[in-house]
């Protein structure tokens, strides 16, 4: 039995159903997050100058690991940001393999710069 060919079609589906999903776990992991940190008995800080980021991504990714691993309400709701940041990262991962398939490799290319540059400028976001 022969499969039909993979088209552009499918291919746009297939992403707007990646998007879609991307962003209903973002949203559900947030809420659940949300929901976590209220019963936590979580108050809004009066003096926003107290909420100060660590010296080094090292400490700043240490941290959310371990306060993830803790199951903290605010871990969870970072967790649901970073879902919605890396959600047009795969996008672009699943688009080049959908590229690659169709062997359409202008756009191989072009998602590879794309790719490249989200990739740079993800893992450099903490650079003074």
């Amino acid at each position: 039995m022969r499969t039909k060919p993979f088209t552009d079609v499918d291919l746009n589906r297939s992403v707007g159903n990646l998007l879609r999903l991307g962003v209903i776990l973002s949203v559900v992991t947030s809420l659940v997050g949300f929901v976590k940190l209220f019963s936590e008995g979580f108050v809004m800080p009066r003096k926003y100058r107290l909420l100060e980021m660590g010296d080094s991504s090292e400490k700043v990714w240490g941290s959310f690991w371990n306060s993830l691993c803790k199951g903290e309400g605010m871990a969870i709701i970072q967790l649901g940001i970073l879902l919605l940041i890396l959600t047009p990262l795969v996008r672009i991962i699943f688009a080049l393999i959908g590229y690659l398939k169709e062997k359409d490799y202008t756009y191989v290319v072009i998602s590879l710069i794309v790719l490249a540059i989200m990739t740079v400028s993800f893992l450099t976001g903490y650079a003074h």
